[in-house]
């Protein structure tokens, strides 16, 4: 897409800079004239001299001749000299001006000059009655294929993509690179037409996925693209618009990648309320975790053919003071995408190994890890000094890993199962039957147990494909000698259902709500279950489960 280059300050004057050097050129017309004055007569003379070996008749004027023609080649050739240092410079001016305002890769306008061609455009469009829409797209998990087949192919898709839709936007259009995969562009449109734009917009979605071939391997992309109008009147200057247009496409386009990715949003107004929430969520990431606003909560974990209380999955939760008590679905997110949930996570499984320490020593802690720890090769000994520091021994801590973490790290997670089985830590695979693990998987991974996700779980008796699936991942359990934890029993027929299938443990709300470190220290203590309490009797069963505590959290 031909791209219309910006004047600067610098490039006007490069402009109005004469390209030609007066003095050189005055030097050479004088020299010239002195010539045609009289070098005629002196230059015969002075080459009959030097033909017949005679002095010439005017040796003042000969000598006058010979620095007229060394002063006339002086002349030129510093002529050409600056004349050719004028248009070298002149050339690197272009070059740091185009540089300055276009992509290298792409040929794109930059970050830079984006801003002031859409203030242009919008500065038309409003003299003829027109609108325009902003657009702002980036490619859905450009990293993980850039990671996966080298940098070479992640620009070679950078300029297919670039390519593909300059072909497609109309006249008087721009297009700029941001950084990255995410580009922005911009087009002139009649307000009256409005769903000319998602007709194009359904034009450029066809060209960016269709695959790309390079080097024999075929690269499928999809992209997320966030739209914002100047047909939404603002007032002030162009400038503060094309600004507000970018941050508004910007959101849209979040919301696209939030929505599942391979679309497009136009902008609403609770989108700008949702990123103010949502920085000041981050800002109470950032100042709670040291001040202890992060705690766990415990879930109850059971026998389901004895009714005997197993041990805890610590739950977090946050004691925000504004927004009262916050579930990990709001905050685990937000803290994994701006680098906290290893702070976060060690601060919780801390104070979980300070209260699990008090509890019977029967009892077990079950802590879920994010797949972004994995990714830390300190983890296990950061996790070793925790259990030190706690005097907690490691046989009674269980470690949860998702399935979906075997499909992206398996070699980090087997050397990570197999380093804190050395220490006597145990491993369990949690939400069993959503991720891409195979049987190879489970066989060579030396894992403790599997966790049924509480999707099936809740779901028994009602779908007949999680009966099929709960009875699957039973018999698999049986034939690799792995005990089952389901997760999600929230009433007695769905604990009906799932002693069919065979012996496990559970965990869900017909047991009770999660609760925090006091509540689980009373029920406890009201059931012997705390060291300081009478052993000799025996460990107090929950199959007659009671009515779902009130919520805690």
């Amino acid at each position: 897409m031909a791209i219309e280059p910006i004047e600067t300050e610098l490039g006007a004057e490069a402009a109005d800079k004469p390209v030609h050097d007066i003095v050189g050129l005055g030097i050479i017309v004088a020299a010239v004239l002195l010539f045609v004055a009289n070098g005629s007569t002196v230059l015969t003379d002075f080459l009959r001299s030097v033909i017949n070996g005679t002095p010439p008749r005017e040796p003042m004027l000969s000598v006058a001749l010979i620095l007229n023609i060394a002063l006339l080649l002086f002349g030129w050739r510093r002529y050409v000299d600056l004349t050719k240092e004028v248009g070298q410079r002149r050339q690197a001016e272009e070059t740091a001006h185009r540089l300055a305002h276009t992509d290298p890769l792409t040929g794109c306008l930059n970050r830079r000059s984006i801003g002031p061609a859409l203030e242009e455009m919008i500065a038309t469009a409003r003299t003829t009655g027109h609108e325009v829409v902003v657009m702002m797209m980036d490619l859905d998990n450009f990293k993980r294929s850039n990671d996966a087949h080298g940098h070479q192919a992640g620009d070679a898709v950078l300029l297919q993509t670039a390519h593909r839709i300059g072909e497609i936007l109309p006249d008087r259009s721009v297009m700029a690179r941001l950084g990255g995969d995410e580009f922005a562009f911009a087009a002139i449109y009649d307000p009256d037409h409005v769903d000319a734009i998602d007709r194009l917009m359904a034009r450029i979605s066809a060209a960016i996925a269709r695959p790309i071939e390079l080097e024999g391997v075929v690269l499928d992309v999809t992209a997320s693209f966030g739209l914002a109008t100047s047909a939404e009147k603002a007032n002030g200057a162009s400038e503060d618009i094309a600004a507000k247009l970018m941050h508004r496409a910007d959101l849209a386009m979040y919301q696209a990648k939030k929505s599942g990715r391979n679309r497009y949003c136009w902008f609403e107004q609770s989108m700008e309320s949702e990123l103010r929430f949502r920085s000041e969520l981050e800002r109470g990431i950032r100042d709670g975790i040291p001040k202890g606003e992060f705690v766990p909560f415990y879930e109850k974990q059971v026998d389901l053919d004895t009714g005997e209380l197993t041990g805890f999955e610590m739950l977090a939760r946050w004691k925000c003071p504004k927004h009262g008590l916050l579930s990990p679905e709001i905050f685990i997110p937000i803290a994994e995408e701006i680098g906290l949930i290893s702070e976060l996570s060690e601060s919780l499984i801390r104070q979980a190994l300070q209260d699990a320490r008090e509890w019977d020593p029967r009892l077990t802690l079950s802590v879920n890890i994010s797949p972004l720890q994995l990714r830390d090769p300190w983890f296990a000994q950061k996790l070793l000094k925790l259990l030190v520091e706690a005097n907690f021994p490691p046989h009674r801590l269980d470690i949860e890993i998702t399935e979906t973490c075997l499909h992206e790290n398996i070699g980090v997670v087997r050397t990570l199962i197999t380093s804190l089985k050395n220490q006597g830590i145990r491993i369990s695979l949690d939400d069993f039957g959503t991720g891409y693990s195979s049987l190879a998987q489970l066989r060579t991974l030396p894992f403790d147990q599997i966790k049924i996700d509480r999707f099936f779980v809740s779901n028994l008796g009602k779908n007949k494909d999680s009966d099929t699936i709960i009875e699957a991942i039973s018999s698999l359990g049986k034939g690799l000698n792995l005990p089952i934890t389901a997760e999600g029993i929230e009433n007695t027929q769905v604990l009906d259902e799932l002693r069919k299938y065979g012996s496990f443990k559970g965990q869900g709300f017909l047991y009770g709500q999660p609760s925090d470190a006091d509540s689980v220290r009373a029920i406890l203590a009201e059931h012997n279950l705390l060291p300081a309490a009478p052993t000799q009797e025996a460990p107090a069963s929950l199959d007659q489960p009671q009515p779902p505590r009130a919520a805690s959290a």
